[in-house]
């Protein structure tokens, strides 16, 4: 296994899912499966190179070379066969779809693995089931399952794992059983059980397999599409907003609230200026406004502030779906990959959620090569305002957020842009400091 391991700490830092960049990785095993007569196995390794350390899930397959991908191509084996990644491999990924869909999942699942259909279980498919995993994406492996006479499926492998159920696993799958549209049907989940650090053995989510929409757009795409035609999205944008009001209304349902005492706004104010401090530095084009973003800040504060819930977490354009069948879907509820997964599980303010929609919709006036300037920024106002329409008609007379909190949800997400685009898209930088000027405006 050590031989492996060194071979990962290779392989590894190539991988998009990889978190801790510029840095070589210190690999130790957390748990194996053996899998398929020991051709494949699921490992669980920590990287102890981060603080704090990350546990990351490998599937690795022992193969002949022939008909490896050359990107998932591990190292050298033995007997003239390699290692690879066995997201790639069809004897793993038959495997991986019977245990997250089928009624024999105990039958195929070895000890410390189990798998949960969510949905009617189906029996294992006879033959192959044609797999395909999805390029371009960043934190995990999302597999397309397309098994003959079924419907096709979607199965996330969580690349970094951690104890206890995932949020996208607990959220989708709470919101898809009380009968919701706007989110994909749960097909099933594989957890696996180790022991962490302290000795303590644990259970995780370690993959996800909900309902695949064939030949859809997200919402971003569409919505540049509409901007760049000049087509009026006030419609689409009502209906999304209500889709994400329903979301929050169901999440508010499902889960507890929690009262917004002083220590809860003591953090997220904290977390604000955290954020400013930093945007100061790198962006010096926001020291002008430093004082009225803090009075925006100050203001939001001091309101009056709704029950936190559960939320999504990480919500943008770029989240939903545009489906002929169930119009606007949600997906990825796991929040923003970077903050604590303790954060991610915690209640928060729905108001996050509705503010980086706001902001996503601005993106669209600069994504949009346009002269006319004017009739772009009209036309998202007119999505923007018509996408709080929908969701204070959803959300109905229950607590709200004021505006001034939603002001400063949105100048936090804008100073967070702007440190982003400054650190990789500097020709982004307009769009985040536009707005900034339009939240905290100097002649106030």
């Amino acid at each position: 296994m050590g031989d492996l391991l060194d071979l990962l700490a290779v392989w590894m830092p190539r991988q998009r899912w990889y978190g801790t960049k510029g840095r070589d990785p210190q690999l130790t095993l957390v748990a194996e499966w053996k899998l398929d007569a020991a051709a494949s196995r699921l490992l669980l390794v920590r990287d102890d190179a981060a603080t704090p350390p990350v546990v990351y899930q490998v599937p690795v397959s022992r193969r002949d070379p022939e008909g490896v991908l050359p990107g998932s191509l591990i190292g050298p084996a033995d007997e003239g066969r390699v290692w690879s990644d066995a997201t790639t491999d069809g004897a793993f990924t038959d495997l991986l779809f019977g245990l997250v869909s089928s009624a024999r999942s105990d039958a195929l699942a070895p000890e410390g693995l189990v798998g949960i259909p969510l949905a009617t279980p189906s029996t294992v498919p006879e033959a192959s089931v044609p797999a395909r995993v999805l390029s371009g994406e960043q934190s995990n492996t999302s597999i397309i399952f397309r098994p003959e006479g079924g419907r096709p499926v979607i199965c996330k492998l969580f690349r970094q794992v951690n104890a206890g159920i995932n949020p996208d696993v607990e959220l989708q799958s709470a919101l898809a059983s009380g009968g919701a549209t706007f989110v994909p049907a749960a097909i099933g989940e594989l957890r696996g059980t180790w022991t962490a650090t302290d000795g303590e053995s644990v259970t995780g989510s370690l993959a996800f397999a909900q309902e695949f929409f064939e030949g859809v757009e997200d919402a971003w795409r569409v919505a540049l599409q509409a901007a760049l035609a000049g087509d009026d999205f006030t419609a689409s944008a009502r209906a999304l907003g209500e889709s994400v009001a329903g979301m929050h209304v169901a999440l508010a349902a499902e889960f507890p609230t929690v009262a917004p005492d002083a220590a809860v706004r003591s953090t997220i104010a904290g977390a604000w200026e955290r954020r400013l401090t930093i945007a100061l530095t790198e962006v010096p084009a926001l020291t002008p406004y430093a004082e009225r973003i803090r009075a925006v800040y100050a203001a939001a504060a001091a309101a009056e502030w709704p029950p936190l819930q559960r939320v999504h977490g990480d919500l943008h354009l770029g989240q939903v779906l545009h489906t002929p069948t169930n119009g606007w879907v949600l997906l990825d509820f796991e929040g923003e990959p970077l903050r604590p997964i303790t954060e991610r599980r915690s209640p928060d303010l729905a108001v996050r959620d509705v503010a980086g929609m706001l902001r996503s919709f601005d993106y669209v006036s600069g994504a949009v090569a346009e002269d006319d300037g004017a009739t772009v920024r009209a036309w998202v106002i007119a999505a923007q305002e018509a996408f709080l329409d929908g969701y204070a008609a959803t959300v109905g007379t229950g607590p709200a957020a004021p505006d001034t909190l939603l002001a400063a949800f949105e100048l936090d997400k804008a100073v967070y842009e702007a440190i982003y685009e400054t650190r990789n898209r500097p020709d982004w930088i307009g769009i985040p400091l536009a707005a900034i000027g339009r939240l905290a405006p100097l002649d106030r």
